[in-house]
């Protein structure tokens, strides 16, 4: 496995994803030897959200921590979307209600699905400390957060996630949080002319109003693969007075990206061409993806769900090779 350094830490090319599957014991007993396999093979990275299969998927990783050591992984996870607990034994309208409405998390109107309110994302922290069985998150990720876009303005969703920033900030001086980011679908992947369009130098902008330097926000997570490949080839952001792609600003910035979806959530299968094949020196379509993903200038981590051990092992065979060099990997946007 190979890393990359990043402000004292290194971090595995590959990340284990958890999304996918169902809230069944089988898919946990799945996951929970992925991320044993994984720590034998050398990852170290996995991403989770509070809302991933229910709470299951963070439990999963909790109860793997619990046996292993919270050391042994870099850990990040998300909070934005109203989140159910699938052992709360209750209807999700009233569980909604009972815990974010009659609480004062949010309020009834606000209950669109997502929310950025400081008071919501105080309580999906500490339930994702609590489920992961830790004292600290590595890294906190605010959830699609362009959601809030549908229905506010730009300058009240600047000003939400100003909030949000500052409460991570006081996470982190409580010693909860290591650092925190955007983790987007859409807002990093679309022009500035765009409703969902999120503003990358107007967000460290605001890191740096509430957090000063050494401010934590270090990590942004979007959708990158053969399929979607506009945070390499979308110049959509914009740096000191030059027009960038978001891979381009981050690295010049100084902000670590993952990559979610690498292998369009298995859809490359059956579908690369036997040249892309050929020039990435691979027989399966699922290493060419992935060898696509990992040689992008600018890309951390690649993560990829895996709830079954034998697909660990298969992704992980490309990792044990050198990423495609920087001017044979441009090369392949000049073909004609």
């Amino acid at each position: 496995m190979l890393y990359r350094d990043f402000l004292g830490f290194r971090l595995s090319e590959l990340g284990i994803g958890t999304y996918l599957g169902n809230p069944d014991r089988e898919t946990s007993e799945g996951y929970k030897k992925v991320l044993l396999k994984g720590l034998e093979l050398g990852i170290n990275v996995v991403d989770t959200a509070i809302v991933y299969r229910y709470m299951k998927s963070e439990r999963d990783i909790g109860e793997v921590l619990a046996t292993v050591g919270r050391e042994k992984f870099f850990v990040s996870t998300k909070g934005g979307y109203l989140p159910y607990d699938i052992e709360a034994g209750v209807d999700p309208r009233e569980y909604f209600y009972e815990t974010f409405v009659r609480k004062g998390l949010i309020e009834e109107e606000d209950l669109t699905g997502h929310s950025l309110k400081v008071s919501f994302i105080d309580w999906c922290f500490h339930k994702s400390l609590e489920n992961l069985r830790t004292s600290y998150i590595d890294v906190y990720f605010l959830h699609n957060p362009e959601e809030q876009l549908q229905y506010t303005d730009r300058d009240t969703f600047y000003k939400k996630i100003e909030e949000c920033f500052e409460y991570l900030e006081h996470q982190r001086k409580a010693g909860k949080l290591r650092f925190y980011g955007l983790a987007t679908w859409h807002g990093l992947r679309v022009p500035p002319h765009q409703r969902d369009y999120i503003d990358m130098s107007r967000i460290l902008q605001i890191a740096h109003r509430v957090g000063g330097e050494d401010h934590g926000m270090r990590f942004v997570q979007l959708p990158y693969n053969l399929g979607m490949t506009e945070a390499f080839t979308l110049k959509n952001q914009f740096l000191n007075g030059r027009e960038v792609s978001l891979l381009e600003f981050c690295k010049e910035a100084g902000i670590y990206v993952y990559t979610s979806a690498s292998i369009f959530q298995g859809r490359v299968v059956g579908r690369v061409p036997q040249w892309l094949r050929d020039f990435f020196g691979v027989e399966k379509d699922v290493h060419a993806a992935l060898q696509f993903v990992r040689s992008t200038p600018g890309v951390g981590t690649a993560l990829v769900g895996m709830s079954k051990p034998h697909h660990l092992e298969e992704n992980f065979k490309i990792f044990e090779r050198e990423p495609v060099d920087t001017d044979r990997f441009l090369s392949l946007f000049e073909r004609k």
